[in-house]
């Protein structure tokens, strides 16, 4: 059985110093390159972790669901996450709503209400 994997490109890696920098622009470039590292990621870890995150999510509205309750007007009908997927493939939610300067995957969910034709 084959695994499949996914390639991350991330800035987890910590920056490397060369001995004797000059400090020109080839050395600047070299440093900006150097922090970022590729991690290969089998799918079946990154979607047990995501499974695993997402319910985590669905049990913090299905709470806001409950404490608001059936007697008010108010109701959570659209929900929109920014996720990151780190070195080691762990899921993270991006707090402040922006990713600053990261890639970041944009989760959208909203109520789905089962419309009735009669």
């Amino acid at each position: 059985m084959t695994k499949d994997y996914i390639w991350i490109v991330t800035d987890d890696a910590v920056p490397t110093s060369t001995e004797g920098e000059r400090g020109g622009w080839g050395d600047q470039l070299r440093q900006k390159v150097l922090k970022y590292k590729e991690v290969k990621l089998p799918i079946a870890d990154l979607e047990q972790k995501m499974n695993e995150f997402l319910q985590l999510v669905g049990r913090l509205f299905k709470q806001v669901d409950d404490q608001i309750g059936s007697q008010s007007s108010m109701q959570l009908d659209e929900v929109e996450l920014l996720v990151e997927i780190g070195g080691e493939g762990e899921i993270k939610l991006v707090a402040g709503g922006k990713a600053t300067g990261k890639g970041a995957i944009t989760l959208k969910f909203k109520r789905f209400e089962a419309q009735h034709n009669e």
